[in-house]
């Protein structure tokens, strides 16, 4: 029997020696809440198991309930369904969900057999927020600079196509790559179709057919040195050349 200590307390943690020689030993500190609600846990347990065990347990049970790819449904959730599978019964609602299929897998345990037969929403993972950010810093730049050539005199606007070329004469946002840079241009589209946000850009396709990541981002690091002077005003002719001109990837530059 192995034993390893707890503070000043041995706790029996391991019964199988090839399990404690497989195992390493680290030092870990709670503070006294966290401690009590461990220690209220596993006094309801049957065998009451050791702190260290104990700890093992939860650390266990939380890696499981963490893992994303699995639908995993409380008994709450369950109850919910099965009342929502009764309302579709009664009402004769028709819908691109089964009720049954659903309440046979709750039945059965099978919640694994809704992803495989509804992958449209339970495969979809949800956006990394930076994404999110990023496409909505994008969008704002790319509204700064349509919004402020727009009132560009005819002068200066050639003045812009001269040292912005060769994106300085049609100015106008082209969107993100529809085959290379998907998730950009899905969320570019729902921000500006759905949420309606920067509608400016409604109507418009947001596909540039070619990638378009790296020169926005490039145009994004000039955009962000000036954008705290845009509260009142609008770019300038030679602010719009500057951004435009960050497309072209200089020469051994970073991108």
């Amino acid at each position: 029997m192995i034993y390893v200590c707890y503070g000043n307390v041995p706790y029996t943690c391991f019964y199988d020696v090839e399990e404690a020689m497989r195992s390493e030993r680290f030092e870990m500190r709670l503070d006294r809440e966290t401690l009590e609600q461990v220690d209220k846990w596993r006094a309801a347990l049957p065998e009451v198991p050791s702190r260290a065990e104990a700890m093992r347990r939860l650390v266990s049970a939380g890696l499981a309930v963490s893992n994303v790819d699995t639908v995993r449904l409380n008994e709450g959730q369950k109850l919910i369904l099965m009342m929502l599978r009764d309302l579709y019964n009664h009402h004769d609602v028709h819908g691109e969900i089964d009720p049954e299929f659903v309440a046979e897998t709750i039945w059965g345990g099978h919640h694994w057999g809704l992803e495989w037969q509804y992958p449209g929403i339970f495969g979809v993972r949800s956006t990394d927020p930076r994404v999110v950010a990023e496409v909505g810093d994008i969008l704002e730049m790319w509204h700064f600079i349509e919004s402020g050539y727009e009132r560009l005199s005819d002068p200066e606007r050639a003045i812009v196509a001269q040292d912005a070329a060769p994106f300085g004469k049609h100015v106008a946002f082209p969107g993100f790559d529809g085959n290379n840079e998907t998730e950009h241009a899905s969320i570019a589209r729902h921000l500006v179709n759905r949420l309606e946000r920067f509608t400016r850009f409604q109507g418009r396709d947001l596909n540039s057919h070619l990638p378009s990541l790296d020169a926005y981002r490039r145009m994004l690091r000039v955009f962000q040195s000036i954008r705290h002077t845009l509260s009142r005003r609008e770019l300038s002719g030679s602010q719009i050349a500057l951004l435009l001109k960050a497309q072209q990837h200089s020469p051994g530059g970073s991108s």
